[in-house]
């Protein structure tokens, strides 16, 4: 007989009376009586620790009893049985011998999915996180459940199932095989968000600070239009108190929700979130009161729909405030920076912000600190409430000034902490400054060694002895990048590769250790670039910099040389042989400004290019040489943010050309020189101008307007523009394999060069352009490894052969979409499509209209 020790479906148990050789062994289960074990032995397939046990052999055990009970329970308990059984197998007087028999559980051999794509069985299989071997239970059976069905709740498919299927292995004993059968159905969509009990303000206002819980995309413009109407002529006062723009808001409240960026998708973990960010912007419109007194969600039909009850409460105004505890700086200089009037609607988040976080530095904590004062604290007090206004004092505890005691990297694992604290404008000894702080910051995500998400500065203050150590917390990222690409062109099959490391550094060649793979973390940058055309076309470059010349100011050395040739199909001693050559080299020195700011660069440049034509038809002479030296000159600004996915700031950038006037010292006549005598030292100055502006819009939305200008202009009318380095404007920006020193500007919706002056067809290219783009970026993702942001864009501009052609209204447009995906190794590749829409003369109708466009490294931009 047997006793069963467990009420739920499972095999644990023990068996006080079983069958031996020699009989049954007979116990009276309804009288225990205590025995002394005599031996323990184990059978089944598992093997016994006997540590799980509550008794061993010389014990005194009642029979049937607890200590049989606890140990049956200890050993299931662990899961990793089948079954358990305790047998009595003999009887000798008080001495009892007993069995205990383990059958081992089922172990995982492979699992599968039904009912899944390829790629989400392969998230899916990450997040399960079993594997062969796993002991299978009901607890793991379900947690894997759970997990699946989460999954595919944060992807909007709110009913789905999951089921398990079990399957013996054919091939290895006691293993089994787990197949888990999904049923999606279909995505939940939130259709409807309900909101009631709001009468101050609209629907679409509390919908829209709803950032993550969306309604379905919707697009109705015109439904149930005519009963507006009607209602607008039966109740024409309604129409007048409000504002046109509310009114427009309640009509298309219900009848346009438009979703580009964020799905409509429902996650409890949001809403929650988005529960808050309703009730904050309520207190932003003055709505301090403002609860949520209810609310559910709920799926009927496959769509979710959401049901929220608010209670508004009155809106509240400012009415006096008061600064108190300030002694640096006067009253008046607070409220003036604090920017809140008597009457204004009260609104906390404004109150908090203009106090202590404005982006722009001019709030009220930036005032002292940018000058010290680090243990600053503003803390606003509601003093009093009088109806709907509401009396605040602001309580001011201004410290003592605090010293920089020491500035701390953390993070780098390559870059040297002198090439970091080189850029810092935070240094020991000086006083605590937030200004430079948040600028010091700025300058490390430039330098593109680190992710610019992860950056982070951590101030250590100590008020007794009034100092604050800094730590800046950095973290590498691949700065180093290679390119590699074929294609067909103008020039037949192109191979090009080029390699840029951004980080090198020359004091390490020589210790083999610090080729990993190569020596790096000084801050110097080598870059090689080659493309070939089997025998049609060559072009090699190289460019090194030092960018602190010395090692104490920041004088950037650049030294760089290139030689490009094209030629026909024809051998070198074929009299029809025919080709074109430059070869170049340059030195430059740049070095930051303090003056009007630190954004400000400035950089010298000596510039020498040697021209060679031989027997080459279509330019500007067959044969011939010309030598081109120039010095160039160039100031910019940079105040972007963050170097791969800029948000605020801007770039500005002027660059001057000037060649030596020959012909004006020459006293040589020009007006009837062959093309070899005018050209043969070439002359001419041109000016450039480059504006690149970025605002956030909201959140991650960014807006990016450029502008671009260049001109090319002659000191001798006789000698005219030069035939090197014109402007080409058009295409991809792509195109390097000219011949003539051009200057490529990409314009999408067009074909290369397709928008500067052309003869029969071809481009002659422009001695003056313009260029205009307006882009709205939004990141998919800002991951360093792979940062990945699509845009719209609209496009404008043109070339003109000369300055009595120039007409800035005259321009071609295009608008299109495009896609940027920032690889380390790669750096930018960009993908566009765009349409032109205005027809070029002189071209076919292919110059124009729709175009794809592939850049690399900003080359459109």
């Amino acid at each position: 007989m047997a006793v069963c020790l467990c009420t739920q479906a499972i095999r644990a148990q023990i068996i006080v009376g079983g069958d031996t050789p020699d009989g049954p062994v007979k116990i009276d289960y309804t009288s225990p009586k205590i025995y002394e074990i005599g031996g323990i032995t184990s059978s089944g397939t598992a093997p016994l620790d006997q540590r799980l046990l509550m008794f061993h052999v010389g014990d005194l055990v009642e029979i049937p009893g607890e200590k049989i009970s606890k140990s049956i329970k200890n050993l299931w308990n662990t899961g990793l049985y089948e079954d358990v059984e305790i047998t009595a197998t003999r009887v000798q007087g008080d001495l009892i011998f007993l069995d205990v028999r383990l059958e081992d559980r089922a172990r995982l051999s492979a699992f599968g999915f039904k009912g899944t794509t390829k790629s989400e069985e392969n998230e899916l299989r990450e997040k399960l996180g079993i594997s062969q071997g796993n002991i299978v239970n009901d607890n793991m059976k379900i947690t894997c459940q759970n997990i699946i069905r989460k999954y595919f709740i944060d992807k909007g498919f709110y009913s789905c199932e999951v089921n398990v299927q079990e399957i013996p292995d054919e091939k290895i004993k006691n293993a089994i095989n787990l197949l888990f059968d999904i049923h999606k159905s279909k995505k939940v969509k939130i259709d409807k968000i309900t909101i009631t009990g709001n009468k101050g303000v609209t629907d679409p206002v509390l919908l829209r600070s709803m950032k993550e819980t969306k309604e379905k995309l919707r697009f109705m413009p015109f439904y149930k239009a005519d009963t507006v109407i009607a209602y607008l002529f039966k109740h024409p006062g309604y129409y007048q108190s409000k504002d046109i723009k509310d009114h427009l808001d309640n009509y298309f409240a219900d009848r346009v929700k438009l979703r580009i960026f964020k799905p409509s998708k429902f996650i409890k973990e949001n809403y929650e979130k988005d529960k808050v960010n309703l009730i904050n912007r309520y207190n932003e419109l003055g709505y301090r009161d403002a609860v949520i007194t209810h609310d559910t969600f709920y799926v009927k039909n496959n769509k979710m729909y959401i049901d929220i009850d608010v209670y508004e409460g009155p809106k509240y105004y400012f009415r006096n405030i008061t600064f108190v505890g300030n002694t640096v700086y006067p009253t008046s200089l607070l409220q003036q920076l604090l920017g809140i009037n008597k009457g204004d609607v009260y609104n906390q988040t404004v109150l908090s912000k203009n106090l202590t976080m404005k982006e722009d530095g001019e709030d009220v904590a930036s005032l002292y600190m940018n000058n010290g004062y680090l243990f600053f604290s503003a803390n606003p007090v509601e003093t009093g409430i009088y109806g709907d206004s509401i009396d605040i004092e602001i309580r001011i505890r201004e410290g003592k000034k605090a010293t920089i005691r020491s500035i701390n990297i953390v993070g780098n694992t390559k870059t040297n902490d002198n090439v970091i604290l080189r850029e810092l404008t935070t240094i020991p000894g000086q006083l605590f400054n937030r200004s430079d702080i948040i600028r010091s910051q700025q300058v490390l995500m430039s330098m593109g060694y680190f992710n610019q998400e992860k950056m982070d500065v951590q101030p250590h203050p100590n008020e007794a002895d009034g100092t604050v150590d800094i730590t800046y917390v950095v973290e590498e990222t691949s700065s180093d990048q290679l390119s590699l690409s074929a294609g067909y062109g103008a020039t037949g099959f192109m191979l090009t590769a080029g390699i840029a490391f951004n980080n090198f550094s020359t004091k390490k060649l020589f210790k083999k250790e610090a080729w990993n793979p190569i020596p790096g973390g000084d801050g110097q940058r080598i870059a090689l670039n080659a493309s070939v055309s089997t025998k049609y076309y060559q072009y090699y470059s190289f460019s090194f910099t030092e960018p602190w010349l010395g090692g104490k100011k920041p004088n950037a050395l650049t030294i760089g040389a290139y030689y490009q040739r094209q030629n026909n199909t024809y051998s070198r001693r074929d009299s029809l042989y025919a080709f074109t050559s430059i070869a170049g080299t340059s030195i430059s020195l740049a070095n930051k400004l303090k003056w009007p700011d630190d954004y400000f660069h400035m950089s010298h440049t000596l510039s020498y290019e040697y021209y060679k034509v031989k027997n080459w038809g279509g330019f500007i002479f067959a044969n011939g040489y010309s030598h081109s030296f120039s010095y160039i000159f160039t100031l910019s600004r940079n105040s972007i943010n963050a170097p791969i996915y800029p948000r605020e700031g801007s770039d500005i950038t002027f660059t001057m050309q000037l060649t030596p006037p020959y012909s004006l010292f020459s006293n040589k006549d020009y007006t009837n020189a062959t093309d070899q005598e005018k050209y043969k030292f070439l002359e001419f100055h041109k000016w450039k101008f480059n504006v690149s502006w970025f605002t956030r819009i909201v959140d991650n939305l960014v807006l990016n307007v450029r502008m671009k200008f260049g001109f090319l202009g002659y000191y001798n009318p006789d000698i005219g523009i030069s035939p090197f380095g014109r402007f080409y404007l058009g295409g991809d920006g792509m195109s390097n394999w000219s011949y003539d020193g051009r200057e490529v500007i990409g314009m999408r919706g067009y074909d290369d060069a397709a928008l500067s002056p052309n003869v029969n067809g071809s481009s002659i290219g422009a001695s003056i352009f313009q260029k205009f783009t307006a882009e709205l970026r939004y990141p998919i993702t800002l991951n360093p490894s792979a940062t990945v942001y699509v845009l719209a864009f609209a496009e404008a501009g043109k070339g003109w052969i000369d300055k009595q052609r120039y007409n800035p209204f005259d321009m071609y447009k295009s608008l299109g979409v495009g896609v940027r995906v920032y690889l380390p190794m790669f750096g930018l590749l960009g993908f566009d499509w765009g349409y032109g829409f205005d027809p070029v003369p002189g071209l076919a109708s292919s110059a124009w209209g729709s175009h794809f466009h592939i850049s690399i490294n900003q080359s459109i931009d």
